[in-house]
């Protein structure tokens, strides 16, 4: 089933700008998007929206080709996970499963035969079979999360949407259900919809990430798009590790100060315009201790171990502010010692593109 939300703006009383201005979004027939951000970007609106649990001020969303703006939760057919999983105590995991089948009308309404056979097929489905007696309390966190997919899925959904879904479990446990959750919809191929904040797991699980931020969609790709060719400032901040470091763009070469640096075009631009900005760089795309074209001096301030490698902060000419940047385990320098070091990528964002992007993000 595609999903298509068009043109969406919604606001909310008293507050200082709309929860969302004019997204559009189209989720094609079995992808597994991910709607990625910050707290307050308009990600969770954007997916009660298209559950039916809000409506818009304005725009239409639409099902295939069936517009579903005016349908409710149950006309649209959605499946809906919530972080707090929703389970109801006092029933079985059998009967949690089954609840949205057992409250159907009575001429809807499957069988108890049937109602129970859907619901340990789907136990089975998220390997939880044998658990049907069971209570949620005697259950964990993750167990807990299968069977709340489990029973969003018994009422045959033509679309999941799950908002944070594994918000409220450890590190740990949210590891072990993103893998699951990935083999479990290449199984399925159900249209799936997840709001999550948390980067790494919106680039591991998606097909597609949407990345939202003050009611605006700043980018939409895959995740390799996304994190290898940010297309705004913000997006280049919030996804990955980044440092934004002063500098210009004149003829098509990014400088600090006087000094030239060596980058290959197709990882350096976001913009063809010369004037002043910031280049966006990862610890992992400058090269320490190596001489070679466009290479600097840098002074080395402090180095720790960080797993499998070594972290350095250093201090460039041209900026008052440090950077840091990854090495192999095996290399050590010492603190004021000065080191040659070449960027071998970045982004470079013109001045007046990054700051329109911090004027958006705080209005």
């Amino acid at each position: 089933m595609q999903i298509r939300a068009q043109d969406i703006v919604k606001s909310f009383p008293g507050a200082r700008r709309s929860a969302l201005e004019g997204v559009s979004l189209n989720v094609g027939s079995g992808e597994l998007v991910a709607l990625l951000g910050p707290s307050g970007g308009g990600k969770t609106t954007l997916l009660r929206i298209i559950a039916g649990l809000d409506l818009p001020d304005s725009g239409k969303v639409f099902f295939g080709d069936e517009d579903a703006s005016e349908k409710s939760v149950q006309e649209r057919r959605v499946g809906f996970v919530f972080q707090n999983y929703a389970l109801f105590k006092h029933l079985t995991v059998e009967d949690n499963i089954g609840f949205g089948l057992d409250v159907r009308d009575r001429a809807q309404r499957p069988p108890k035969a049937e109602i129970r056979r859907r619901a340990l097929e789907l136990l089975d489905l998220v390997q939880l079979k044998g658990l049907e007696k069971r209570r949620p309390s005697q259950l964990s966190g993750g167990q807990r999360q299968r069977v709340a997919l489990a029973r969003a899925l018994a009422v045959e959904p033509r679309v999941l949407l799950l908002d944070e879904p594994f918000g409220a479990l450890d590190a740990k446990v949210r590891r072990e259900l993103r893998s699951w959750l990935r083999e479990f919809h290449a199984r399925t191929g159900h249209t799936t919809i997840f709001v999550t904040h948390d980067q790494d797991e919106a680039l591991e699980l998606a097909d597609r990430v949407a990345v939202l931020n003050g009611g605006h969609i700043e980018q939409i790709g895959t995740p390799d798009e996304i994190y290898d060719h940010p297309a705004t400032p913000f997006v280049n901040g919030f996804i990955g590790e980044s440092t934004a470091i002063s500098a210009h763009l004149r003829e098509g070469q990014v400088f600090l100060g006087d000094h030239r640096l060596e980058l290959p075009k197709a990882n350096r631009l976001a913009t063809s315009s010369d004037g002043e900005g910031q280049l966006f760089v990862r610890p992992q795309d400058i090269l320490i201790g190596e001489e070679g074209p466009g290479a600097l001096q840098a002074e080395v301030l402090s180095v720790r171990r960080s797993g499998p490698t070594r972290r350095a902060e250093i201090a460039l000419p041209y900026e008052q502010s440090s950077i840091e940047v990854d090495t192999p385990a095996s290399v050590t320098f010492q603190p004021g010692e000065r080191v040659p070091v070449r960027f071998l990528r970045g982004t470079f964002f013109l001045k007046a593109d990054a700051a329109g992007a911090a004027a958006h993000a705080r209005s």
